[in-house]
Parts: structure tokens; C-alpha cells; sequence
């Protein structure tokens, strides 16, 4: 069976930086492996439209451009956000608004976003909302595992799921953020996922 639309696919993979070479990011093994429904809507559609037609058996090898990935580096998701909005009873909480720390946030719209905090200071602190990877070219080299027809279940499960993760963990947010966007954030605990998505 070949993989298409509506099948369910199990895989391995190693995803690098750049190329084959390059640092390891993530990896499924054929002990846990990634597995989707294609053409949900869950993977990056680079990443699936080279998929297509792969069989059980097959390896595969896909290089991904930044650009087809998670986007080039956004300079206008870099923002500096007032410091009052992370004091929570009063105190600023230095535990999970920490230099390296992700801090969930929500914008005006209500999008959650997952910011990276770059620098603290007495008034602001900065934060980026670019993708983990963003700006980064991947490489995957695994091998196809299963495909099989998805059951109505598992395609339903995945509607409304949203996500854009290359490699599966299932549902990652990037989108931009300005000052005005992020002006009733929210702190919390969230660490970023791996597999190439960083959620």
C-alpha cells in the first residue's frame, strides 16, 4: 500500500541540521515511531508531499530549505515586552521568566505563542517568538515503517487539530507576535517539545 491521503503511516527518522552531517536534532525509532494520518494537516506539507507514494520498506531522505520548513528568521518576532506583564501577586516570578527559558503566551486574538526569553532588564523583557527552527534547514533519513488505511477515528481525531510539525508532535504554533499582540500575556510553565517543531 502506498502512502496518500488518508492512510495512516508509521516511520523512523534522524532529523539534522542542514544535512546528514549536521548536529542530530531528534529521532523516532522503530520502538517509538512517528505516526500520522497523511494529508491532515499535522505535518509540514513539504515534508509529506515528498512522502507521497512511499511504500513499507522504503527509505527516504528529504532536505528541507528554511523557507519550506518552518520559515526564515523573522527579525519583527523579536519584541520587547513590558516587565509588568509577568508580575503575578506582585512579584515577578524569575523562575519561569528566566534568560533560556519558553514562556507560553497568548495575544490579543487569543493565538498561543511560545516565546524564548532573550533578556531581562529593570522594564522590559525580550522575548522571541520566531520557531525554534526557523531560519534552519532540516534533513530527515529514515524509513517507512506501516501504512495502512486510517480507521474513521483516527481521522477524526485529528480534525481540528491544527499543528504544522515536520516530524510529529503534534501541533506546533508559529506565528509572529508584536508588542500590541502580546499585551495580555500569560505566564506559565512549557517546556519545548523536540522533533523538529519545538512546541
Amino acid at each position: 500500500m502506498k502512502i496518500g491521503k488518508n492512510k495512516m503511516v508509521s516511520l523512523t527518522y534522524d532529523l539534522h541540521y542542514d544535512d546528514f552531517k549536521g548536529d542530530m536534532i531528534e529521532q523516532a525509532t522503530s520502538d517509538k515511531p512517528l505516526s500520522f494520518v497523511f494529508g491532515a494537516g499535522l505535518m509540514l506539507p513539504k515534508f509529506e508531499s515528498l512522502l507521497e507514494g512511499y511504500e513499507a520498506g522504503n527509505p527516504f531522505e528529504i532536505s528541507l530549505a528554511d523557507v519550506d520548513a518552518y520559515g526564515e528568521l523573522d527579525e519583527n518576532a523579536i519584541v520587547d515586552l513590558p516587565k509588568h506583564l509577568f508580575i503575578i501577586d506582585g512579584e515577578f516570578d524569575n523562575e519561569v521568566v528566566a534568560v533560556g527559558s519558553t514562556v507560553p503566551m497568548m495575544s490579543t486574538s487569543g493565538q498561543r505563542l511560545n516565546g524564548l526569553v532573550m533578556e531581562i532588564t529593570d522594564d522590559i523583557v525580550k522575548m522571541d517568538f520566531n520557531h525554534p527552527l526557523a531560519g534552519e534547514n532540516l534533513f530527515f533519513k529514515g524509513e517507512i515503517l506501516e501504512v495502512r488505511e486510517a480507521t474513521d477515528e483516527e481521522i477524526a481525531a485529528t480534525l481540528g487539530g491544527g499543528g504544522g510539525c515536520g516530524c510529529g508532535s503534534g501541533g506546533c504554533g508559529d506565528g509572529g507576535c508584536g508588542d500590541e499582540e502580546c499585551a495580555d500575556g500569560s505566564c506559565g510553565t512549557e517546556s519545548k517539545g523536540g522533533c523538529g517543531c519545538g512546541c
